[in-house]
């Protein structure tokens, strides 16, 4: 399937590993220009160069997601670099599990603001582009209630509540908004894989969860992210696309 992606120009926020990464190699192996920020400075030239090597035009950046003046400067870089915005993938996240008072500011700032100010920022553009797109990442647990049930789920759950109001907002306009929530996803240097070797006993309750006997790759995730973000999916709106192996038992509505 061609996903008409050639030529279009997309952002993404924490491009440098995991899902972001992927995110940001598909989109580019699709045809698409990206714009990525990163927090960390050395990461982020690590990706520069690796993704210039492989070709594509890549642009990745410094930039805190939960600092509002920053993440506005790095759209308006990134629009200027890329000559436009076609697609905004909202990727970051603080990873606050904790259910201290702390942990739910953090989560607030760079979960949920983080996308709030991100999609603002790029409004603009994405209203002049022919093929605009936005797509947010949830999780199950804002699905169900699990060991990350405080701001981590809270704050996904919210996002997949404001994702659908923009786009039954925005469809007059032709803008499209999706979320997709993953399930349990293991990559080098992830969150599960510092669980497995630092709790193992906890690992492997969670790896028994999953009927499928596994958990999902970056790759699988980025998949679905592309297709949503692409032409097309022209007709998908309003969609929380669950990546989770059947993981989740609630039925969704």
């Amino acid at each position: 399937m061609d996903l008409q992606l050639k030529g279009l120009r997309a952002i993404v926020t924490g491009g440098t590993k995991g899902i972001g990464r992927a995110i940001v190699e598909t989109l580019l192996h699709e045809g698409a220009s990206v714009a990525f920020c990163a927090r960390n400075a050395a990461e982020v030239a690590e990706a520069n160069k690796a993704l210039s090597a492989a070709g594509g035009k890549a642009l990745g950046s410094v930039a805190d997601v939960g600092d509002g003046p920053a993440l506005k400067a790095w759209v308006a870089k990134a629009a200027a670099d890329l000559g436009g915005i076609d697609i905004v993938v909202a990727n970051v996240s603080a990873l606050a599990i904790g259910t201290d008072e702390e942990s739910w500011k953090k989560g607030f700032e760079v979960d949920m603001m983080g996308s709030v100010r991100l999609v603002d920022t790029a409004m603009p553009w994405l209203e002049k582009s022919k093929h605009p797109s936005i797509v947010t990442i949830s999780s199950v647990s804002g699905r169900e209630i699990d060991f990350a049930s405080g701001p981590y789920g809270a704050f996904k759950a919210a996002i997949v509540h404001y994702t659908q109001g923009l786009a039954y907002h925005m469809a007059g306009k032709g803008i499209r908004a999706n979320s997709v929530s993953p399930g349990n996803t293991y990559f080098p240097g992830g969150v599960w894989s510092q669980i497995e070797s630092g709790n193992p006993d906890f690992f492997k309750v969670a790896l028994g969860m999953n009927p499928t006997g596994r958990m999902g790759t970056p790759q699988e995730m980025a998949n679905a992210v592309v297709f949503l973000s692409s032409p097309a999916a022209s007709f998908i709106t309003g969609t929380n696309l669950v990546v989770d192996g059947a993981l989740t038992k609630g039925v969704q509505l």
